[in-house]
């Protein structure tokens, strides 16, 4: 009777546990859709252009040392746009955006705008954002003042990167801390990836190349 009554006992003991498992897996495939869902989206062949299309370079932004810089010094290169934080799972990502842009930065620029919207993970001002770049990842990608990339208060131009009549196609905000967009050599809104694609990612190899 004994060994019966302990044979239940342990073969509940495992359901219990399998459940706990289902459920925390469940949690962890929901905490990863800001992540992982639309992880790349792309520029239709042809857009509708109207008068309010604008460019990357119809813009000027603060660099982390206070100068206003002309985004339109980038043009014929291809732009990689990083909203950044010091403080996230993804921020590791500087390491690889930076060994991207030392082997590319004749063709490829890589800017990164720090961003306090998401689990409060850029507290930092200007000063310490760019004091922690430098000594943990040697960042010499051109970083920018910190702004806000959605909400009321979001930046003009990540207004101009989510929103499809001003861009011509667009219309995602950030789901997340590093997420990307890619401009063309035309000031052109290309692509947009999620926070968990990097240079080695498939995806990304894939649209710079085009």
């Amino acid at each position: 009777m004994k060994k019966y009554i302990l044979s239940i006992v342990i073969v509940f003991t495992i359901i219990a546990m399998l459940l706990k498992f289902m459920k925390l897996g469940s949690l962890f495939s929901i905490l990863s859709i800001p992540f992982t869902q639309n992880s790349v989206s792309q520029r239709p062949q042809s857009i509708k252009q109207t008068s309010e299309t604008k460019h990357l370079y119809d813009f000027q932004m603060k660099s982390l040392d206070g100068k206003m810089i002309d985004l339109s010094i980038y043009k014929g290169k291809k732009v990689i746009i990083l909203n950044t934080a010091s403080k996230c799972g993804f921020t590791p990502q500087y390491e690889k955006w930076e060994s991207y842009y030392m082997s590319n930065k004749e063709k490829v620029v890589v800017l990164g705008f720090p961003a306090d919207n998401f689990g409060h993970q850029e507290p930092g001002n200007d000063g310490e954002i760019a004091n922690f770049c430098q000594k943990n990842y040697g960042v010499s990608f051109p970083m920018f003042s910190k702004i806000s990339v959605k909400g009321d208060d979001i930046a003009p131009l990540y207004q101009w990167l989510s929103t499809k009549t001003l861009n011509g196609w667009n219309d995602k905000t950030p789901t997340w801390n590093f997420c990307k967009y890619l401009v063309n050599e035309k000031g052109e809104l290309t692509h947009f990836f999620a926070s968990k694609v990097t240079p080695d990612s498939q995806e990304f190899k894939i649209a710079i190349s085009q």
